[in-house]
C-alpha cells in the first residue's frame, strides 16, 4: 500500500513539473526520526512559481484543464508535506512517507 501511495505522489510532482516549470527535479531520500523509517520526495523547479498556495490546496482547483487532484491528492497520500514558492523563482515541495 505504501509504494502505491509513493508511486502516485512522485508521478503528481513530477507532472506538476511538466506542466508548469518545464524542467525540475524530483530527489528521494531515506529518512529516519523517532524510531521510523520513512521516504522524503523533493520535488525542485525554477519554473513561475506558485501564486496562490491556497488556492492550488482546495480539491478540483485547476489552472490545466485537468481534475485538480495534483497536489491536494500528493498531501493526502503522505504522510507530512509543505510547499515553498517563490514568483518567479520555483516552488519547492517536501513529502515525507513514514514506512509502516
Amino acid at each position: 500500500m505504501d509504494q502505491a501511495r509513493i508511486t502516485t505522489a512522485i508521478s503528481e510532482l513530477a507532472r506538476n513539473i511538466y506542466l508548469y516549470a518545464n524542467q525540475g527535479r524530483i530527489q528521494i531520500e531515506e529518512v529516519r526520526g523517532s524510531g521510523k523509517n520513512g521516504i522524503r520526495i523533493i520535488a525542485s523547479d525554477e519554473g513561475p512559481g506558485i501564486k496562490d498556495i491556497r488556492n492550488v490546496m482546495e480539491d478540483g482547483f485547476t489552472t490545466s484543464g485537468g481534475l485538480g487532484a495534483g497536489l491536494p491528492g500528493v498531501k493526502r497520500l503522505m504522510d507530512e508535506f509543505n510547499i515553498d514558492s517563490e514568483l518567479e523563482n520555483g516552488t519547492v515541495i517536501t513529502a515525507i512517507k513514514w514506512l509502516r
